[in-house]
């Protein structure tokens, strides 16, 4: 089973693994960086043993990874595995600004249904079932996400079942939700948020998400 290094230090941009399976162009790792796609969160792009990642996919609980046909890796080898960072803070603070507006659309509007989510690495979308438009909330989402980031409050990760790999976040006077994805550590790093609305037809009303961009940090 692949051990989740990104869950240690999602910040964590190279890595030495040793490839535990090939299976043809297929191969898995002994512990990794590299996010494969889970929970609406796009996957890291990168290296594997200098190779590029065409595919990261979760099998279970653990990951497999599509290199190009030829890419002569074989059980055993020590490889070092290297991710995007630019990528990944953009995966990270999107994912966690796209959770931060989830959870007060919960408290502005209790009882309405999640239906869809997208996490990439310069925009994130959620959608609910909702009658009107959901642009009604984005006065009090603005002013109340802003607190958050202005607070700059620490984000806990942790497991709430290690075994299944469960994890959750948690930040402290504001909400807890079960999720596995990567996050920034404190969300003052979320920064500038917009808004826009966007009606997909059959009651079902979508918010994007956009940050503005910044650098890894140093």
């Amino acid at each position: 089973m692949t051990i989740k290094a990104f869950w240690d230090d999602p910040y964590r941009l190279r890595h030495e693994a040793r490839v535990s399976a090939v299976s043809g162009d297929e191969i898995r790792l002994d512990e990794t960086i590299f996010f494969a796609f889970s929970g609406g969160q796009e996957s890291d792009a990168g290296f594997i043993g200098g190779h590029p990642v065409l595919e990261a996919r979760k099998d279970g609980l653990d990951i497999a990874y599509r290199l190009p046909e030829g890419h002569d890796l074989v059980a055993g080898d020590a490889v070092a595995v290297e991710i995007d960072g630019l990528r990944r803070y953009g995966l990270m603070r999107h994912h966690f600004a796209a959770e931060m507006i989830l959870q007060l659309v919960y408290a502005l509007e209790p009882g309405i249904d999640k239906v869809g989510a997208h996490i990439g690495p310069a925009k994130a979308r959620i959608d609910f079932a909702r009658n009107g438009s959901i642009s009604a909330l984005f006065d009090a989402l603005q002013a109340r996400s802003a607190a958050l980031v202005a607070a700059d409050l620490p984000i806990i990760t942790a497991f709430s079942d290690e075994a299944n790999h469960r994890r959750y976040w948690q930040v402290e006077g504001f909400a807890q939700m079960g999720c596995g994805g990567t996050h920034p550590r404190r969300t003052g790093e979320i920064g500038t948020l917009s808004l826009k609305r966007k009606n997909q037809g059959k009651g079902v009303e979508r918010i994007e998400i956009t940050l503005d961009p910044r650098p890894f940090p140093a």
